[in-house]
């Protein structure tokens, strides 16, 4: 099926699509730590990496990756229209995501990935990832 929108419109509309806020993502995590009582949590910090959630007592951050732009194994697949595009860009994104944990596990934070797909039912599973890496022992501290 063709666009119906010219390059330069589908360009416009494509740049106005923010990163925060994603209802399938970062705010579906929200209401599955509420749901199941996870506290500590907080959002938009100055970490390097642009994380969606950071605990930070604990140096945990939380990536919620959406399977299309991060390229989930189950889950993507390339657009046909445009497809070097889209395929450097979902490999910039694979690099960029893989910079960003070592830098961080450097630092001494702990990271977790979510995957979008993971978010979906009642919670329990992303939950029990969650509580596991927040209650075990710091590496490397007494």
């Amino acid at each position: 099926m063709a666009d119906v929108f010219t390059p330069a419109k589908r360009s416009e509309v494509m740049s106005r699509i923010r990163s925060r806020g994603n209802r399938d993502t970062e705010l579906r995590l929200i209401a599955i730590f509420r749901e199941q009582g996870i506290t500590g949590w907080r959002r938009h910090r100055p970490v390097f990496g642009k994380l969606d959630f950071v605990f930070p007592k604990l140096r945990v951050a939380v990536f919620v990756d959406g399977c299309f732009w991060h390229g989930c194994p189950q889950h993507y697949h390339a657009p046909a229209h445009n497809a070097t595009f889209w395929r450097n860009k979902q490999a910039a994104n694979r690099r960029r995501d893989l910079l960003v944990n070592r830098t961080l596990r450097k630092s001494g934070w702990r990271v977790l990935r979510i995957w979008e797909h993971s978010l979906t039912g009642d919670g329990h599973s992303v939950a029990a990832r969650v509580r596991g890496m927040l209650e075990s022992p710091l590496r490397g501290r007494d």
